[in-house]
C-alpha cells in the first residue's frame, strides 16, 4: 500500500480533534500515513498521496498554496478543485448549474460594493475560513460595512456581499459530509455572526470556534446537498474523496453557503463509523 500523507499546517502539525481517529482507522486498514505540514521546506511528498487536511492558513497565502499543490503528483481532492474552491465566486458557477444558493453579489478591489437597502447581510472576503473577514451588518450600519469592505479591498480581497438569513439563529447550519460521493453524516453548526460582529481579516486566530452537535439532515437538505453534489461530479468528471457541503436555511427552503472541498472540518467524532468510511475511501485511492 502506498503511503498517505496527511496535509495540515504548522499550528496544528499533529492534525485535529480527528486525528486520532483517522490515523487509528487508516492504520486498522493497513494504510501508513503521517502527518505532514505543507510548506515545510524539508517535507518529502514523492511518491506519496497527499490528502488535504488541515491546512487553514492557506488563505493566508492563497497563491503559494496554490504553487506547492501544483507540484503534486497525487493530491486529494485535485488542483483544480483546490484553485476554483479556494475563491467563493464559485457560487456563481453553482447558481449557474442550478443549485439552490445564497444571493451573493461581489466586487474586485476598486468595484463599488453594493450594499443592501434593508434587513440584514454579511460582508466577507471571497478568499477565506472559519469566520475570517466576515461581518454581519444591518441597514442602521451602513457605514460600518462600508469600512468593512474598505478594509478587505485594501487587503487585496475580493468583497462578497449576501443577505443574512435569520432563519440560522435558530435552526443552525447544516453541514453534510460525503465520501467518494456517498453520504457520510452531518451535524449541525451553531450561529457564528452575532449581530454587530465584524472578524479582521488580519485576526491571527486560524478559525473561530463551532458549536457543533450532530444531526440528521431533512430530505430538503438532502436534495440540495445531491444537487451541489451532481454539478461537483460534471464540473470535474468524478466523485471527489471528500466534499462538506454548508447549507443555511431560507424562506425558499435550503440553500448552500459554502462548499467544503478544500480542507474542511468533518467532524468524524461526531458519527460512529465516518472514521472508518474516510479511511476505506482513502484507501481506495492510495
Amino acid at each position: 500500500m502506498a503511503e498517505v500523507v496527511l496535509a495540515t499546517c504548522a499550528d496544528y502539525p499533529h492534525g485535529d480533534e480527528d486525528a486520532a481517529l483517522l490515523t487509528a482507522a487508516l492504520s486498522a486498514g493497513g494504510v501508513p500515513a503521517r502527518w505532514q505540514v505543507w510548506d515545510d521546506p524539508a517535507a518529502s511528498w514523492s511518491g506519496a498521496l497527499t490528502v488535504l487536511r488541515c491546512t487553514w492558513d492557506y488563505t493566508l497565502r492563497r497563491e503559494d498554496f496554490l504553487a506547492w499543490a501544483g507540484t503534486l503528483t497525487r493530491l486529494a481532492n485535485p488542483v483544480d478543485v483546490v484553485v476554483w474552491n479556494s475563491d467563493k465566486t464559485y457560487l456563481g458557477d453553482l447558481a449557474e448549474a442550478g443549485v439552490p444558493v445564497v444571493p451573493t453579489t461581489s466586487a474586485r478591489p476598486g468595484e463599488p460594493v453594493r450594499i443592501p437597502d434593508d434587513g440584514e447581510f454579511v460582508v466577507k472576503p471571497s478568499v477565506g475560513a472559519g469566520s475570517r473577514g466576515a461581518g454581519r451588518f444591518g441597514s442602521e450600519d451602513h457605514a460600518a460595512a462600508h469600512a468593512h469592505a474598505r478594509s478587505l479591498h485594501e487587503a487585496g480581497r475580493v468583497v462578497l456581499v449576501q443577505p443574512y438569513l435569520a432563519d440560522v439563529d435558530t435552526s443552525g447550519e447544516s453541514a453534510l459530509i460525503y465520501f467518494d460521493g456517498s453520504f457520510s453524516h452531518a451535524v449541525r453548526k451553531g450561529p457564528m455572526l452575532p449581530k454587530g460582529t465584524a472578524h479582521t481579516v488580519h485576526s491571527h486566530a486560524l478559525f473561530i470556534a463551532e458549536n457543533i452537535t450532530a444531526r440528521s439532515p431533512s430530505p430538503a437538505e438532502r436534495r440540495v446537498g445531491e444537487q451541489a453534489l451532481r454539478a461537483i461530479r460534471e464540473r470535474f468528471g468524478a466523485d471527489l474523496l471528500y466534499a462538506r457541503i454548508d447549507l443555511l436555511p431560507s424562506p425558499d427552503g435550503p440553500v448552500v453557503v459554502e462548499l467544503e472541498l478544500i480542507e474542511p472540518s468533518l467532524f468524524l467524532i461526531h458519527s460512529a463509523g465516518a472514521a472508518e468510511r474516510f479511511a476505506a475511501a482513502i484507501a481506495a485511492r492510495a
